[in-house]
């Protein structure tokens, strides 16, 4: 047994999902999450910018004891997962890309998958590779959907909201002419308005959400190494944010559906 906390990091909030997730499949599991608020998103940078924030990133939970890493960004786990293993071979280190492949593969009927993802992550091509190695027959659509992140980061979640309509009937429009199925949420940020791109796309499929996916193989990595928290642990929570605090426990009041205000810190990791 091993009551140390679980480390999640995302560029922004959108790791809020792996926190809820966690939270419902391991309640007596601690967790330590950090989202990079003020140098969100991600996905517009270079390889070379995420491999360097996302390995600080993994520097700073580190630095807070934790005993396995969530990394809860697509588009880091595209760039930076061979430096991140590299960097904490003595712990468990888990990305989205490939339980969130497997769970599209298995739920799709048709074969026909669409990813929407931030610009870094379709860049690489990863989840493209990932579903055609489990499915060679596939038809994967990847949507680069820069305009999605900005908004969420700035409480822009409700269905309704017409900024965010109309950037999702211009993201939607080729998985919807393509018939997709299945929808790989590739940026742990879309879950939160996982409601909005289903209205956008017009007719029921799967999503697929990618922070939820990684949730299950850390703890199964944990189990393995008999490091699961003591049965009737009480979990203690803690969040760290780089910047704009206000709209980041905005958003995560919303999402989680309770105030983590007294929980949170906006922490410089500048010189991690």
């Amino acid at each position: 047994m091993d009551n140390r906390p679980i480390g999640i990091f995302d560029s922004g909030t959108g790791g809020l999902t792996s926190v809820r997730q966690l939270t419902a499949e391991a309640p007596e599991e601690s967790f330590v999450f950090f989202g990079d608020t003020i140098r969100a998103p991600y996905g517009g940078r270079s390889p070379e910018e995420i491999r360097f924030l996302s390995r600080r990133n993994a520097r700073f939970l580190r630095s807070r004891d934790v005993k396995a890493i969530i990394v809860s960004c697509n588009t880091s786990t595209a760039n930076a997962m061979a430096e991140l293993k590299a960097d904490n071979r003595d712990i468990p280190i888990v990305g989205t890309v490939e339980p969130t492949a497997e769970e599209a593969v298995r739920r799709s009927v048709t074969g026909r998958i669409g990813v929407m993802a931030t610009e870094a992550t379709v860049r690489s091509g990863l989840y493209e590779r990932t579903i055609l190695a489990l499915r060679p027959d596939a038809v994967v659509v990847s949507r680069s959907c820069p305009k999605l992140v900005p908004l969420v980061e700035t409480g822009h979640t409700a269905p309704e909201d017409p900024a965010l309509k109309a950037a999702l009937e211009e993201d939607m429009a080729p998985l919807r002419e393509a018939g997709v199925d299945t929808v790989v949420l590739g940026c742990t940020h879309y879950p939160l308005i996982s409601e909005a791109i289903l209205a956008a796309l017009g007719y029921p499929a799967e999503l697929v959400d990618s922070g939820a996916a990684c949730v299950g193989r850390v703890l199964e990595a944990l189990k393995a190494r008999d490091a699961l928290a003591a049965p009737g642990s009480a979990r203690a929570e803690r969040y760290f944010c780089s910047g704009r605090k206000n709209e980041f426990l905005s958003v995560a009041g919303s999402f989680l559906g309770r105030s983590i205000d007294g929980d949170t810190a906006e922490v410089d990791i500048e010189g991690i």
